[in-house]
């Protein structure tokens, strides 16, 4: 069955969710036909390769390669970048938004009722929409978002075994008196919640679950069974691994950057990838039961699943530990759709933001994609393997780094302290970005050229910084 066939045969009905709900009559669904579901599974720091159906032979991650193997992987897509060192949470914003970098609201801290929200969206259009873990983007947005939800966490991180979390209020206040700490370990916590919900569906109406992982952000604390399934001696080290940051990146002392000493050496490395690993081999556990689940309930025919991460992290790479960069390990994640009248076992490479999920759900759905966003839906990437995708993307951090990459080309700059600096990768043959080109007489057009394309890139999204100025005029 295609997509478009199983959206013409579905078919509509009322609400009635034994779990607690927001007060006040449904939203009206939009349309004439029942529309699928959707789980929406977020994990946090996540890097693009750190999934081993997206070619990591050394993580364990079954559940998640049944959703590659199902489904259709992006395997390019990039984050925007932040303006603030807590990258996860513009990153979350734009998701939720579908704005760009520059447009959002105290750098994502929270969502303007300007700006609709995806779930705020399927929620006008029908659906009933329920949250649990990671919001990191206020109060105010989560609550005019969702009709349900369970074990909501308003933070960036926290202890994976005391993660401090509100029940589902639905006066939307979420009042701090009445937050709580949760006495199990995060990842497990937030599936039981998911399960909880898909169990007492009653499937009168289509659904919007996003379960929000804090997993493997650190403190990289997995179970012990699975720590022991990643002894240092048997992890590689990753090809770009160095002691150090050839150069003052403008983010090399800070608290993601602190997890390990300087120089970095390949035994302390080895040690925070396995724990990295162990983290999202546990995830991945987790993410299984709620699969399980959504089979078990009669579910999964009828629902789309998106798998995703918010960003990428270094871990050793480059001489880094964070995400405070933008390199791939930190600006690609991993995006995966699977479900009804999707594409299974296919991956497309064409460049595209993870924002771009927003309008691609409203296209998969029949929902009308609000005019507040700004990203473009993957729809017609997803339908057709050899259409084309975004030309280019362009990244930032703060103001210190500025990117920009094509299909086969990718330009940093840097202005630290007044002094600026230059990497021009080949990426299409050293992934790894291990080899500066920008230095090469031989490629002085093609950073000229890529310069001239990261500032059209800059004018077209409001980036305040210009690279013509001094300290690029901040």
């Amino acid at each position: 069955m295609t997509r478009r066939s199983f959206l013409n045969t579905m078919g509509l009905g009322a609400a009635g969710l034994m779990i607690q709900t927001a007060l006040g009559p449904p939203a009206h669904a939009g349309g004439g036909g029942k529309r699928p579901n959707i789980l929406f599974l977020f994990t946090d720091d996540q890097r693009f390769d750190a999934v081993r159906a997206l070619n990591n032979p050394e993580v364990h991650t079954p559940h998640m390669d049944r959703l590659v193997k199902q489904g259709v992987a992006f395997t390019h897509a990039h984050i925007m970048g932040s303006q603030s060192g807590a990258v996860c949470m513009p990153s979350r914003a734009m998701l939720m938004s579908g704005r760009d970098a520059f447009h959002l609201e105290k750098d994502g801290q929270s969502i303007p009722a300007g700006d609709v929200t995806l779930p705020e969206q399927l929620r006008k259009h029908g659906y009933v929409t329920f949250g649990t873990g990671k919001w990191h983007n206020g109060r105010a947005s989560y609550a005019r978002s969702f009709s349900a939800g369970a074990n909501i966490f308003f933070g960036g991180m926290s202890n994976h075994l005391k993660v401090p979390v509100h029940d589902f209020d639905p006066s939307g206040k979420y009042d701090k008196s009445r937050q709580y700490v949760a006495k199990k370990f995060s990842s497990e916590l937030f599936s039981d919640s998911a399960i909880a919900f898909l169990s007492e569906h009653d499937g009168q109406r289509p659904f919007f679950a996003y379960v929000s992982y804090t997993a493997p952000h650190d403190p990289r604390m997995a179970p012990k069974e699975y720590a022991d399934l990643y002894p240092p001696e048997k992890v590689s080290l990753p090809p770009n691994f160095m002691p150090e940051h050839p150069f003052d990146n403008g983010e090399l002392r800070i608290r993601d950057e602190e997890l390990a000493p300087f120089p970095r050496t390949p035994a302390v490395v080895k040690e925070h990838i396995g724990a990295y690993y162990a983290m999202i081999t546990h995830l991945d556990a987790q993410i299984g039961r709620v699969l399980e689940t959504l089979e078990a309930k009669g579910l999964a025919e009828d629902t789309i699943i998106i798998f995703a991460g918010d960003n990428g992290l270094a871990v050793g790479q480059h001489g880094l530990m964070g995400k405070q960069n933008l390199y791939e390990h930190s600006v690609r994640v991993p995006l995966v759709f699977s479900g009804p009248g999707l594409p299974k076992g296919e991956k497309r490479d064409a460049l595209c933001y993870l924002h771009d999920v927003y309008p691609t759900i409203c296209g998969l759905v029949g929902v009308p994609t609000p005019d507040s966003v700004e990203s473009k839906s993957l729809v017609p990437l997803i339908d057709d393997a050899k259409a084309k995708g975004r030309g280019s993307l362009a990244g930032s951090y703060r103001s210190v780094q500025r990117m920009v990459r094509d299909e086969r080309w990718k330009l940093i700059c840097y202005n630290v302290k007044g002094q600026q600096t230059q990497q021009l990768f080949d990426v299409r043959n050293d992934p790894w970005e291990t080899n500066n080109l920008a230095g090469d007489p031989d490629q002085a057009e093609r950073v000229a050229a890529m310069t001239a394309l990261l500032k059209e890139w800059m004018r077209s999204i409001d980036d305040p910084c210009d690279l013509d100025k001094p300290n690029w005029g901040v």
